[in-house]
């Protein structure tokens, strides 16, 4: 690949990761669109990873109040102090065992347009419904165990790309009544254990290769990603302060129109 083709699929990747429109179909999307060869895997998740240092970053506050409860609990046994790491555990569980359970259906046959088109529509009008006709009165602070474990199961379905894992944890922690910026920051603090979890292992998989050129591409896709996701994580917090989910409800639809017209009329 070019450098241009990775910066275009970095930044791509880095402005849609945290928005509700689903950045594994625009990582699909693009080479299709522009006629490129397939990145690969490999590529997907280093953009990936980028985004896991931004985010990372932007609630290093959380990050740093998550650890100081784990190590509070583990030395004091004042286990209650470890209760909003433990909910995120619980919430990426089903996404690990699935995703352990389905990678090569997910990195193969699910990789459609036509797939993305639908599910693009579909969760992007519950996205809409959900967003309008829900309650606003919940925090982070009042999550249960059993919300933490419905949107953890939620969260499966962004194993279909098209599906957006932002957005469905998102329409998740809405339909339970969460804020808008409370549904947003805790499905960014839950994508942190996911992409680690998927990132470590291509990781090793990409160093242990000895392919130096897509070291250096990763690494490149990586730092690119993390700058543009940093920029967008703060827009879409700003943004929902004071405005919905309308917009990328939208764009959903609109991509999604588009995608099916040029898979069934042209």
């Amino acid at each position: 690949m070019t450098i241009f083709q990775l910066t275009v699929l970095a930044v791509v990747q880095g402005i849609t990761e945290f928005l509700p429109i689903s950045s594994s179909a625009h990582l699909i999307l693009v080479p299709l669109v522009f006629h490129w060869p397939d990145q690969g895997l490999g590529i997907d998740v280093a953009v990936h990873v980028g985004t896991l240092a931004a985010v990372a970053l932007y609630f290093r506050g959380d990050l740093i109040a998550l650890a100081r409860g784990a190590v509070v609990a583990v030395f004091r046994q004042r286990w209650g102090e470890a209760r909003p790491l433990a909910l995120l555990v619980l919430a990426t569980l089903p996404i690990v065992a699935a995703g352990f359970l389905l990678q090569d259906t997910v990195g193969t046959l699910l990789r459609h347009a036509e797939i993305i088109g639908w599910t693009s529509i579909f969760f992007g009008i519950l996205l809409y419904v959900v967003d309008r006709f829900t309650l606003r009165v919940r925090r982070i602070e009042h999550m249960t165990w059993r919300h933490a474990a419905l949107i953890g199961v939620l969260q499966v379905l962004a194993l279909v790309p098209g599906t957006s894992r932002a957005g469905i944890t998102m329409i998740g922690a809405r339909m339970l009544g969460y804020e808008r910026t409370e549904a947003a920051r805790f499905s960014m603090l839950l994508s942190i254990p996911t992409i680690v979890g998927a990132g470590t292992l291509v990781t090793l998989d990409i160093a242990e290769s000895g392919d130096t050129v897509l070291i250096g591409h990763a690494l490149l896709a990586a730092g690119l990603s993390a700058a543009t996701a940093l920029a967008a994580i703060a827009l879409l917090m700003a943004w929902l302060k004071h405005a919905s989910f309308t917009p990328f409800v939208v764009y959903r639809v609109l991509l999604g129109v588009g995608i099916l017209y040029a898979e069934y009329a042209l």
